[in-house]
């Protein structure tokens, strides 16, 4: 699975997902400070999930009717970013194939996926 992980996602979830084998271009490593429509277009360039914790994104999805390839909100404050990693991994093997066209939001003991896309 191919991801492409905003600078707001901790560098310990971003090695985690590495180290399972999923392909995840991280934005704190090629160009932070970027902005948000370039996040998504570079998201939807590379066919990869979004996977970020910045809630604009949903505002960018639903409002201005942007086209992604697949978000993932991860709203997992107060847990450490191993937790974070598990809680993450731990979706994609139980819902992976339902995150490519939508917007899911991951959070404690709750994932929420919403599949509407406006093409």
């Amino acid at each position: 699975m191919n991801f492409l992980a905003d600078e707001n996602i901790d560098q310990q979830i971003v090695q985690k997902l590495r180290n399972e084998g999923c392909e995840v271009i991280y934005i704190a490593e090629l160009d932070p400070g970027i902005s948000d429509d370039l996040v998504i277009d570079q998201a939807n360039e590379k066919q990869a999930l979004l996977l970020t914790a910045d809630k604009d994104f949903g505002e960018l999805v639903f409002r201005q009717k942007r086209i992604y390839s697949g978000v993932i909100l991860v709203r997992l404050a107060g847990l450490s970013p191993v937790m974070k990693a598990e809680a993450i991994l731990t979706a994609i093997r139980e819902h992976g194939g339902k995150f490519s066209g939508a917007f899911t939001v991951l959070s404690p003991g709750m994932i929420r996926i919403r599949k509407e896309q406006n093409t």
